[in-house]
């Protein structure tokens, strides 16, 4: 990239450091460093909406049946998601609000017993044993009490998730690790990591990711300043375009390892290329919204509308549905609908890969 780059090579930096060449399920966790989760199904879920675009081959619910296999961990970075385990590794020891380490009590002391006792356990099997009394949760709704303490003591990485079964959790006791590493480093990675997922990302946007990061790693303080360090080294690159400060890390290759060509691609709310809204504004130059908890009457876009990227530009949005076995989209276009058999090629691409993609799902 040249020493002052344009917003059109931002555009296509951003796009081309995610879309990783298609590769292993492995080597793309190892790669992404973390795929964030979501349980909506619309068509399917986040995790794996957003691996479908960079594993070879990928079909619906492939994370969930390989999990054991791969050796990857689930754990809240900046939002909740599947990541390596040494990534995992950088965001522990979490000390309690007081900043001290944890110690479970009551129920949640109860609950950690039991599952050393029993090895593996599904929360239903603490249902039959604790009963189901309610808490709440942290959307300020009801969950059960026994959800919420197996939720507590993964946070603070007392309990790991050994595997999924329909998309419920299954919990095992974790091991603590050998080595700690000092909190310096751990920062420095984690920043470099969240950086290079959403890069390049926007300074002013990377302030409430680093809210949502120090959430998932407390006790890890100066994040802002560990930034402008990181900077001042040289790990971490920047560039000025049209009054935004953008960053990103000095190794990144993106533009030279992958080229996006001319495809068209449904993507995830959720997808690093799109989960920074400031920057979407800023690149695409509208305002996309994910709208699932607002009221339908209040909907513009819709339920879990998917931004289409085509190329290097995304030009609307897309819900898809499955109805008596078959997809059903319905696109919004910001302008108008592109003519040409570029991009009618182009969707009828997309739309065969995705029902492909749907197609183990659908069969169980």
């Amino acid at each position: 990239m040249s020493a002052d780059p344009t917003i059109a090579e931002i555009r296509k930096r951003a796009i081309a450091s995610s879309l990783i060449t298609p590769t292993t399920l492995a080597h793309a966790i190892a790669t992404l460093g973390f795929v964030q989760a979501d349980p909506i199904r619309s068509p399917a879920r986040a995790q794996d909406l957003i691996l479908r675009h960079r594993v070879a081959k990928y079909r619906a619910g492939d994370l969930e049946r390989r999990f054991a296999r791969l050796g990857i961990e689930e754990d809240f970075l900046y939002a909740y998601g599947f990541m390596p385990r040494e990534v995992s590794r950088l965001l522990h020891p979490r000390p309690d609000p007081k900043g001290l380490p944890h110690e479970p009590t009551g129920l949640a002391a109860e609950v950690l017993a039991f599952v050393h006792e029993r090895g593996v356990v599904h929360p239903q099997d603490l249902l039959e044993q604790f009963g189901k009394e309610r808490a709440v949760n942290g959307w300020g709704g009801f969950s059960k009490a026994t959800t919420r303490a197996l939720h507590t003591l993964q946070f603070y990485g007392l309990l790991r998730v050994a595997r999924r079964r329909e998309g419920v959790r299954i919990y095992e006791a974790a091991h603590p690790h050998d080595e700690a590493i000092e909190p310096a480093e751990r920062l420095r990675r984690l920043l470099l990591l969240v950086i290079g997922i959403l890069a390049p990302v926007p300074q002013r946007g990377l302030r409430p990711t680093l809210a949502l990061l120090a959430r998932g790693a407390p006790g890890l303080k100066g994040m802002p300043a560990a930034v402008q360090r990181l900077l001042c080294c040289g790990e971490l690159e920047s560039a000025v375009i049209d009054g935004e400060t953008y960053l990103w890390p000095a190794h990144a290759e993106g533009e030279a390892r992958h080229s996006v060509g001319r495809k068209l691609r449904f993507l995830a709310p959720f997808d690093p290329i799109v989960w920074d809204r400031r920057r979407f504004e800023h690149l695409w130059g509208w305002e996309y919204r994910f709208e699932a908890y607002t009221p339908k009457k209040k909907r513009r876009f819709g339920y879990y509308a998917m931004p289409l990227l085509f190329a290097d530009k995304v030009i609307g949005w897309a819900n898809l549905s499955m109805a008596k076995g078959r997809l059903d989209v319905d696109m919004g276009f910001v302008r108008a609908k592109p003519k040409g058999q570029d991009f009618t090629r182009a969707l009828d691409a997309e739309m065969a890969r995705i029902e492909a993609f749907l197609a183990r799902d659908a069969e169980g």
